[in-house]
């Protein structure tokens, strides 16, 4: 484990270190070459398939593909921020590179950290660097505003956590994972349980996010720049899910009163954000939205807590990740180019960059959740789970499906389609780092298709 943690470290002194001709080619090689190292976690000697261990940071089959996909994402990052950072000074070059180092080193002990309290101080310590990112290199007036809503949202929700943890160390004397998971504990059907439930799991529910919760997603994503709306879909929205993963266990039996609520929350919550996809002006905002409608289906699957739940949760986070990052590295060659989001404004791409075209179409498939991607693995896993619990959820899955299939068309068809503007046809071409980027997306999604165990946690 330290020898992924140690050098993504040092990334954060090199960032100020490196000459300035060099900065961006050593950065984005040797995180590159982190991501290659880091594919080495996916061999599990043990029984229990918890390696690296230490008593404060392991890997297990639930941590490991999100650590991958954590270090994976960092030289696309770098990569796809160049044309941003272009016109930028040399110092806020360093700082920016600096912010992405630090919020990379934090992920990774994040998903690796063993002891519950440590998880949460790790948690808590990401939104520094992504806050940096959103209202410093975001686009627009309102980035403020927007992390504002993101920093409280997040800050609110995660108070009863930690009262929760502090309460949980008290009673057991002990906050490690892995004793949790081996020795589930019985929680006395009284009040205040519901009470330490809620508070465990409401902050986790902000981050995936619950619908009801989830105002501060898209004034996130909007504002922040393209590395920001990256690293916010792929991986913090997971640690919203790998938390309710991890903290369910301990949390037996679950209280009926509010699991019911919660999940139909969840299940109305795809048909709603869905159905807003469709009216999106905004082509950021349609792609937020849409990750809200995918994280309701991880929210219901972690809160069943079955073995098929699960494993078609853990799929469909790392699935959705490569997916909705490639759709926003998309959506950003579109606005460098045009310098705007609105749909309506921004028509016949394909005219102008037709090869760009095929990348929409392929990536657009995998969102909807096309046979064979793991996205579809994901969701049938999911869906299936669902169906157990209740038929008449069959339903409201099945019309969500059918709305995400017509919304990734319609955006698909919005961008691609039809006659091109005037003002639009000197475009300048597409570059092969944009290309090389959408490939690095859609080979791990095309290659996990030949072995989905890989990435479907430990619950199988």
């Amino acid at each position: 484990m330290l020898k992924i943690i140690i050098p993504t470290a040092f990334l954060i002194p090199s960032a100020l270190l490196f000459s300035p001709n060099t900065l961006f080619l050593i950065m984005t090689g040797y995180s590159m070459l982190l991501a290659l190292i880091s594919l080495t976690l996916f061999n599990h000697p043990l029984i229990l398939k918890i390696s690296n261990a230490t008593p404060y940071f392991n890997t297990d089959n639930t941590a490991t593909p999100l650590i991958i996909l954590t270090c994976w994402l960092l030289p696309l990052m770098i990569l796809a921020s160049q044309n941003h950072l272009k016109t930028e000074p040399l110092n806020r070059k360093r700082t920016f590179l600096m912010s992405l180092a630090t919020l990379q080193t934090t992920l990774i002990m994040t998903f690796a950290a063993s002891e519950l309290i440590l998880f949460y101080i790790l948690f808590e310590t990401t939104l520094i660097p992504t806050l940096i990112i959103i209202t410093r290199w975001g686009n627009q007036a309102e980035r403020l505003n927007a992390g504002l809503y993101f920093l409280f949202y997040t800050l609110a929700s995660s108070l009863p956590l930690l009262i929760a943890l502090l309460y949980l160390n008290n009673m057991y004397l002990h906050t490690s994972m892995q004793l949790f998971f081996m020795d589930q504990p019985e929680l006395c059907p009284t009040n205040s349980n519901s009470m330490l439930w809620l508070a465990c799991l409401l902050a986790f529910m902000v981050k995936l996010p619950l619908y009801g919760l989830h105002l501060w997603l898209p004034k996130a994503h909007v504002e922040a720049p393209i590395a920001g709306s990256m690293v916010l879909a792929a991986i913090l929205l997971k640690l919203g899910g790998y938390g309710l993963i991890r903290i369910s266990p301990m949390l037996n039996p679950h209280p009926p009163a509010l699991m019911f609520p919660i999940l139909t929350l969840a299940l109305w919550g795809i048909l709603m954000t869905s159905s807003i996809c469709l009216r999106q002006t905004d082509l950021k905002a349609l792609i937020a939205y849409s990750s809200v409608s995918h994280m309701g289906l991880v929210i219901s699957a972690t809160i069943l807590q079955t073995p098929w739940g699960l494993t078609g949760a853990m799929t469909l986070m790392i699935a959705h990740g490569l997916t909705s990052s490639a759709l926003f590295t998309l959506a950003n060659t579109n606005y460098e180019r045009t310098h705007t989001r609105t749909l309506l404004l921004v028509r016949g791409m394909q005219l102008a960059l037709p090869l760009m075209s095929t990348w929409w179409l392929l990536v657009n498939l995998t969102n909807m959740a096309m046979p064979p991607s793991i996205n579809l693995i994901g969701e049938l896993l999911i869906i299936t789970s669902l169906y157990n619990w209740s038929p008449i959820s069959i339903l409201i899955t099945g019309i969500g499906t059918l709305i995400t299939a017509t919304y990734s068309l319609y955006m698909f068809l919005m961008t691609q389609r039809g006659a091109i503007s005037t003002q639009f046809h000197l475009l300048p071409p597409t570059h092969t780092r944009e290309h090389l980027i959408l490939i690095l997306h859609l080979l791990p999604l095309g290659l996990l298709i030949l072995k989905p165990t890989l990435i479907s946690g430990l619950f199988t």
